[in-house]
C-alpha cells in the first residue's frame, strides 16, 4: 500500500535525497526552503554554515531574520529587496552579500532560488541554493588590484602602452597615448585607432598586426602616428600575447616607442655615407687613372700595372660593401652575408648572366662583417686573377668552386680549381700577390692558409676564427 500523504511528504524523495548528497559532496553548497504557509525557513547543515547559524536552527525552522542575523547591515537591504521582487515574480532570485558571524571573517554569498505557486498563481514555497563564493570574491579583488597596479605603472611610462581582447579588439591605451595623439578616452578603442596611422603605414600596418593575431608571434612594426597638434612622427610599434595555463591567448599588451629622432639620426648618417663613400671611390678612380698614365711611358711596368688596377678595383667593391648601410642602401646581393660578397667581389670573372657559371659558392653561408671586406677582397682577387691568367678560368672549360663550413671555432673557405691547365710541379717561387694574400689571412685576420698543388688544379685552405667574419656593433645615435 501506498503511504497516506503527510508520511509521503515527510520522507525525502529520491531526487532530494540526492540533491542533499551532491551539494553535501560540494562543499560548497547549501539548500535552503521557505514556506509561505508558515514563513519559515528551513536550512540544511551547509547553508547555515554559510550564514553563521547553529545548524539546528534550519533544521527545524525559523524567522528570515534569524536565519540571516549575520548579514553584513550595509547589504540587507538589497537581500531583502531582491526576496520580494522573487515573490511577485518580477525577477529571478540571484544575489551576492557579505555574511560576518561572530569571531569569524567576512564570507561571501550567493543566493539562488525558484518560487513556486499554486494554480491561482499565488507563491507558496521559495527554494534554492546558497553558495560560497568568498574564494570568487577573493580573485575579483586580486583582479582589480592587480589590474590598477598595471595601469598606476602603465601611466608613468614615456610610452605609449596599450592592451587588446584575444580577438585584437583594443580596450586599454594609457595616459601617455592621449597625451602625445590628442584623442579622448575611448575615442580609438577597437579599431579606431588606425585612424591616427599615416595613410601610406596603414596597409603594412594591418597586415602584420592581423599576422600576429593569427599566429600568435610577435607584433612589431614602425609607422608614423599623427600627434596632437597635427604633425606626425615615427614610432615602434610592438606586443606580445598573454597566454593562460592552456596556451590560450588572454590578451595582447603592447607599446608604442617614439623612434623619430633615431630614424632622422639614420638617415643624416646614410646621406654623410653615401657623400662619403662618393668621394672615396672617385679616389680610387682617380688612382687608377694614375697608374694607367704613369705606365704608357713605361711599357715594361703594363703588367703590373694592370694587376695595380685590378687590386685597387678589388679594394672599392669592398669599400661599398663594408661601408655602413642602411635597409634602404645595403646591396641587394650582397645583404650582408658571405656568400653575397664572394659574389659580388668575383662577378666580373664569370660570364654575363644566363650563362653557366665558372664560380660557385657552396656550403652554409655566414654573416659577414665590414672589418674582414678588405682582406678577404685581396685574397680573393688575387686567386680569381691568377686562375684567369694560369689557372681553371684561364680556359672555357675551367671551373672554381668555393667551399664554405664551419668546424669547431673556426669558418674553413676551400678554394678548388679544375679542368684547367695540368699543374707539373708546384711553383718554386712565391709571387707578390702570394704574399699580399698571406698577409691578408694571416696578419689581418688571424687565419691559417695552406695551399696544394694536384695536378688537376690548384687547391687552397683558409681557416678563420668565427670572430673575423662578425658583424662589429655599431653605436645607436
Amino acid at each position: 500500500m501506498l503511504p497516506d500523504r503527510p508520511q509521503a511528504e515527510a520522507r525525502p524523495s529520491w531526487a532530494e535525497q540526492r540533491l542533499a548528497l551532491a551539494l553535501e559532496a560540494s562543499g560548497i553548497a547549501g539548500a535552503w526552503d521557505w514556506d509561505a504557509g508558515t514563513d519559515l525557513i528551513h536550512g540544511d547543515e551547509r547553508a547555515c554554515a554559510l550564514h553563521g547559524v547553529d545548524a539546528g536552527l534550519g533544521a527545524r525552522g525559523a524567522r528570515g531574520a534569524e536565519l540571516l542575523v549575520h548579514v553584513v547591515p550595509e547589504d540587507r537591504p538589497a537581500l531583502d529587496r531582491a526576496l520580494a521582487a522573487a515573490l511577485v515574480g518580477r525577477a529571478p532570485l540571484n544575489i551576492s552579500y557579505r555574511v560576518w558571524p561572530p569571531g569569524g571573517d567576512v564570507g561571501w554569498v550567493m543566493l539562488r532560488g525558484r518560487v513556486l505557486r499554486d494554480a491561482a498563481g499565488t507563491a507558496t514555497r521559495l527554494a534554492g541554493v546558497a553558495l560560497d563564493i568568498s574564494e570568487q570574491k577573493d580573485t575579483e579583488a586580486a583582479l582589480r588590484e592587480s589590474e590598477a597596479r598595471f595601469r598606476a605603472i602603465a601611466d608613468t611610462m614615456p610610452q605609449a602602452v596599450w592592451s587588446t581582447l584575444p580577438d585584437g579588439y583594443h580596450d586599454y591605451f594609457n595616459r601617455r597615448w592621449y597625451e602625445i595623439t590628442g584623442t579622448q578616452a575611448g575615442e580609438t578603442e577597437g579599431g579606431a585607432w588606425a585612424e591616427i596611422v599615416h595613410s601610406d603605414d596603414r596597409a603594412v600596418t594591418w597586415e602584420r598586426w592581423r599576422h600576429s593575431l593569427a599566429t600568435g608571434e610577435l607584433y612589431e612594426v614602425e609607422y608614423r602616428l599623427r600627434m596632437a597638434d597635427g604633425s606626425w612622427r615615427w614610432f615602434l610599434g610592438r606586443a606580445l600575447p598573454v597566454r593562460n595555463s592552456r596556451g590560450r591567448i588572454t590578451r595582447w599588451f603592447g607599446t608604442c616607442t617614439d623612434i623619430h629622432d633615431i630614424r632622422r639620426a639614420a638617415e643624416e648618417r646614410e646621406v654623410l655615407s653615401h657623400e662619403l663613400s662618393h668621394r672615396i671611390k672617385n679616389i680610387f678612380s682617380v688612382i687608377g687613372s694614375l697608374v694607367s698614365l704613369s705606365a704608357r711611358g713605361h711599357p715594361e711596368a703594363a703588367e703590373f700595372a694592370q694587376e695595380l688596377r685590378g687590386r685597387i678595383g678589388a679594394l672599392a667593391r669592398a669599400h661599398e660593401f663594408a661601408r655602413p648601410h642602411s635597409e634602404e642602401s645595403r646591396p641587394e646581393t650582397g645583404g650582408g652575408t658571405l656568400f653575397g660578397f664572394l659574389g659580388d667581389l668575383l662577378s666580373p670573372y664569370d660570364p654575363t648572366p644566363g650563362s653557366e657559371k665558372r664560380i660557385a659558392v657552396e656550403g652554409e653561408d655566414q654573416e659577414f662583417g665590414d672589418a674582414a671586406a678588405t682582406p678577404l677582397a685581396l685574397l680573393f682577387h688575387e686567386l680569381a686573377t691568377n686562375a684567369a691568367k694560369y689557372g681553371a678560368l684561364s680556359v672555357p672549360t675551367g671551373r672554381v668552386t668555393i667551399g664554405v663550413g664551419c668546424e669547431g671555432e673556426d669558418i674553413v673557405l676551400r678554394w678548388r680549381e679544375r679542368g684547367g691547365p695540368e699543374i707539373p710541379c708546384p711553383p718554386k717561387h712565391e709571387g707578390f700577390g702570394s704574399r699580399l694574400a698571406t698577409i691578408s689571412v694571416q696578419g689581418q685576420l688571424g687565419g691559417r692558409m695552406t695551399r696544394r698543388w694536384p695536378r688537376e688544379g690548384m687547391e687552397l685552405e683558409v681557416r678563420l676564427p668565427r670572430a673575423a667574419l662578425a658583424r662589429r656593433p655599431r653605436e645607436q645615435p
